[in-house]
């Protein structure tokens, strides 16, 4: 049940019929017409801009429609108030009994209250995290992480269907360095003095990597060429590394369907076929680009190359795809594993990349536009930058990982709830502080805590009602009498109910699981309003001594706000809490 969708449907209703009596000419197009929550709770519960956008292709004054308009929905029950305001807006103020059956809806539904078909089974494939598989995952990846799971269960709720995918970074120049330093460990698990050059992974993460392979081959590898073991040494780390990788992601709960592995793509044919769709259009071809902007490097000069069309489908410059001197650029593959996601026939592409990426997104959505012949839309989020702070002051460096902070010890700090709620406090575009104090903070202030002190209150409740011997199953409340809900504290808890389905498909039609977040926020506000007002107002209390019915029918609304907060926290990735300790 959405009920903003059901009072558009009533407006739309309004609409057709004052078309039929000749008010309104016949062949508007009624798709801009919108039912929202007003900008000014004062002005009512929804706002429709109906007149606003009728009024030019009508030939008519926006008020004079307005006027009209809400004179009919006015006659039905289930608007209380309809005010025209200002030009042309049209504010609706519902009838009680609208709000107070949203929370018999919610009991009825659960945690599927909220649950949309927009998505229509339209396949989705949501790529995130993607580290390269050299080292444990820092807090960077944390963050995308938590964005990128959260906005795959949100666009499942949604009714899409959802492909979590990792892209295994291991066919690069990256992955050797890691071989050599897992050498340099391995020859150090034999009892050697190594030093570690720039550019090689000095992190502590590698001894155990490079114990394991003196375990496995012994002593095979000492003192050989790089050409005997570079390539072995190469797949053992890369192994080992996903393994780590696989840990740290368990650690927050993230599961991935596909790991899907960028070497794959070499000596397959693949690259090639990818290449040769694009040339197919027409869109490869041999030239020289232009030098780059600013400053010009000293070493810089023309030469031809393989480049790909990409100002055909919206990038700045065409992007070369090929070196020189044969070799593949780095964006030859990524095209590759593009086209392969395609040919998986998703109708959606989304990945989710770090904010040092910004410039990879015009290339890339260049790209799937040329492969998809403009059929898959691909939308890249960037996740900003987090800096963590601990006792007022940057938290230090991790010394097991060598020069970063890890997922690990932000999830060993504060434990994986509290890490994904707040990696989800602000839009995954805005750079985020991690207070390691605030977010453990019992406060308003810390959005974690407040959201499930709410979850928590409302299980106390419930547990006194249990010991008073009063029936809180969902079927007795979904029976009580919900007209005694009536106070406006009541009727503010009952509105923000409502807009949760809303709520949901805006936030899955823009990719921002960050709105969850912020909406679970808003309601356990208006919760914890109505809970302090019960302690001035005893007939606000959930538990009225010795009527049950109306305490029935409070705790029906204190179980319909938890039902959403754990529909929600579901979709975060977080357990919600049954008390506070």
């Amino acid at each position: 049940m959405n009920l903003f969708t059901e009072m558009r449907g009533l407006v739309l209703e309004a609409l057709d019929q004052m078309q039929a009596e000749g008010a309104l000419p016949q062949g508007l197009d009624f798709a801009n017409v919108a039912v929202e929550p007003p900008r000014d709770a004062a002005h009512g519960d929804m706002a429709t801009n109906a007149a606003m956008v009728l009024a030019k292709p009508a030939g008519q004054k926006p008020r004079d429609i307005a006027e009209a308009l809400a004179t009919r929905l006015a006659a039905d029950g289930r608007v209380a108030k309809a005010e025209v305001a200002g030009p042309g807006f049209l504010n609706l103020t519902l009838a009680a009994p609208v709000w107070q059956r949203v929370v018999g809806t919610v009991l009825q539904d659960g945690t599927a209250y909220g649950r949309s078909d927009m998505g229509q089974g339209k396949k989705v494939n949501v790529e995130y995290v993607s580290a390269n598989p050299t080292g444990p995952l820092h807090v960077g990846h944390t963050r995308g992480a938590v964005f990128g799971d959260a906005l795959a269960s949100l666009l499942d709720y949604a009714g899409y269907q959802v492909t979590r995918e990792y892209y295994i970074n291991d066919g690069g120049a990256q992955v050797d360095v890691l071989a050599r330093s897992v050498y340099l460990r391995y020859l150090e698990a034999h009892g050697q003095a190594v030093e570690f050059a720039d550019g090689t992974y000095p992190g502590e993460y590698l001894v155990e990597v490079g114990q394991a392979l003196k375990d496995k081959v012994g002593d095979a590898y000492v003192g050989q060429p790089e050409e005997v073991w570079l390539e072995e040494i190469r797949n053992f780390a890369t192994d080992a590394m996903m393994d780590l990788i696989r840990a740290d992601l368990a650690q927050l709960g993230v599961k991935m369907d596909v790991f899907y592995s960028e070497k794959s793509l070499y000596g397959t044919g693949r690259i090639e076929a990818a290449i040769d769709s694009l040339r197919a259009k027409g869109l490869i071809y041999r030239g020289t680009l232009e030098p780059p902007k600013g400053k010009l490097p000293e070493d810089w000069e023309p030469r031809e190359q393989t480049l790909f069309k990409s100002t055909e489908h919206g990038d700045d410059v065409d992007r070369p795809i090929m070196k020189s001197d044969g070799a593949w650029t780095y964006f030859a593959p990524d095209i590759a594993y593009h086209y392969d996601k395609v040919s998986r026939g998703f109708d959606a592409l989304i990945d989710v990349f770090g904010a040092d990426h910004g410039g990879y997104v015009k290339r890339m959505k260049a790209a799937v536009s040329a492969l998809s012949d403009g059929r898959v839309p691909l939308d890249i989020k960037l996740c900003q930058l987090v800096k963590l702070w601990k006792n007022g002051e940057p938290f230090k460096m991790s010394k097991r990982a060598g020069n970063f902070v890890t997922l690990r010890d932000v999830v060993e700090q504060v434990g994986p709830d509290v890490t994904r709620f707040v990696m989800l406090t602000r839009k995954n575009d805005a750079p985020l502080d991690f207070d390691f104090d605030k977010v453990l903070e019992q406060s308003r202030e810390n959005p974690v805590f407040y959201v499930q002190y709410a979850h928590a209150r409302v299980s106390s409740v419930l547990r006194r009602a249990a010991e008073a011997g009063i029936d809180t199953s969902d079927a007795a409340l979904r029976a009580a009498d919900l007209g005694l809900l009536g106070h406006e504290a009541e009727l503010a808890v009952m509105r923000k109910l409502a807009e949760w389905p809303r709520l949901v498909e805006i936030a899955a039609r823009t990719n921002e699981p960050h709105r969850i977040a912020f909406y679970l926020y808003e309601l356990a506000g208006d919760f914890h309003a109505l809970w302090n007002r019960g302690n001035d107002l005893v007939e606000l209390r959930f538990i009225q001594d010795g009527d049950e019915g109306t305490s029935q029918a409070k705790i029906a609304l204190a179980r319909s706000v938890a039902v959403v907060i754990s529909a929600g926290l579901a979709i975060l990735g977080v357990t919600p809490a049954e008390e506070m300790r």
